[in-house]
């Protein structure tokens, strides 16, 4: 990859295989999926962490076990495992601390698991462990046809959480009521509180999930009801806005940024480890299922991300080698 140069800098090349420390596993890689963040890294506004691969980007992956450290016991060569990385999933090979890698669901397929860690850790990581959404919390899911806000719709569904979903793409929204919720606001105009609050009787909702920031900040805050969260996970709309602070103080509302990249190691082995126990068996079970659009190989890659920067995605795209 050459940073700067956006999708059109990308290109397939040979490299070394990647070295294998005594707690970590190196994974054969046999599928990963784009994220806004990769957009971003092209592009030269979303740098690798130091000692991550600057030029290969990739933040999920599933794929086989290829080789095990001298002091890991959770794996062995051939175990089917999926995972997020802080860079170098666009590759044949990747290695991982040992603790970070999860089981694949059984009987999924390394493309519909490739598209589960982003979306649904994520989604999962802000609502439930930070966001504390239970049964009856009211959610707003901004972009709610993106990866992220497929994932945590369907987490509101398991939670027994009322959503409401925010898309600037009318038909994208038709296919979310498709997907059960009917609740959906169409923002074409930079307002949307006024049909947020119609729809939970003025109070305003719980809980934001917000993939957009910028200017949609304020609408966002005035969606809100007293004593709400936002998690502001996203920042599509824009790094910077202009916040109404009389009424985020007069609500008494708390506003937490969040990142999984950023962590620190024990950090990202907890939320895996939690991950596994916790959700994926309702992966297993079917009760909790990444929307995949399409899957293409490694090599239209550029063109995929073009899409995605476009806005023309639904859910997760898909590359394969």
């Amino acid at each position: 990859m050459t940073a700067g140069e956006g999708p059109r800098g990308l290109s397939v090349k040979d490299a070394p295989s990647p070295t294998c420390g005594p707690d970590e596993i190196r994974v054969a890689v046999k599928a990963s999926a784009l994220n806004r963040a990769d957009l971003l890294q092209t592009m030269g506004l979303y740098p690798a962490p130091k000692g991550v691969p600057a030029d290969i980007p990739g933040l999920e992956y599933a794929g086989e076990v290829a080789e095990v450290g001298a002091r890991v016991t959770r794996w062995k060569k051939g175990d089917r495992v999926m995972g997020l990385v802080a860079g170098g999933a666009w590759a044949e090979e990747l290695v991982t601390h040992e603790r970070e890698a999860i089981a694949m669901p059984a009987a999924c397929s390394f493309e519909h698991a490739a598209a589960i860690p982003e979306a649904f850790m994520t989604a999962w990581d802000a609502l439930a462990l930070q966001g504390g959404m239970t049964a009856g919390t009211q959610v707003l899911i901004h972009a709610v046809a993106s990866g992220v806000g497929t994932a945590a719709l369907q987490l509101c569904a398991l939670h027994g959480a009322r959503a409401i979903g925010t898309g600037r793409n009318a038909s994208k929204l038709e296919r979310i009521k498709n997907m059960g919720l009917q609740d959906t606001v169409l923002v074409n105009d930079g307002t949307f509180a006024n049909r947020v609050k119609a729809l939970t009787n003025e109070r305003g909702v719980d809980l934001v999930l917000d993939l957009v920031g910028g200017d949609w900040l304020p609408e966002t805050i005035d969606a809100m009801a007293p004593q709400s969260t936002l998690m502001l996970v996203g920042l599509v709309g824009g790094a910077t806005a202009e916040v109404p602070l009389r009424t985020v103080l007069g609500k008494r509302i708390r506003v937490i940024g969040t990142t999984l990249r950023a962590r620190n190691l024990e950090e990202k082995i907890a939320v895996a480890r939690r991950f596994e126990h916790q959700l994926v068996p309702h992966f297993a079970a079917g009760r909790l299922e990444p929307v995949v659009e399409n899957t293409v190989p490694f090599t239209e890659t550029p063109k995929a991300l073009e899409r995605l920067a476009a806005n023309d995605t639904f859910g997760k795209t898909v590359l394969t080698w």
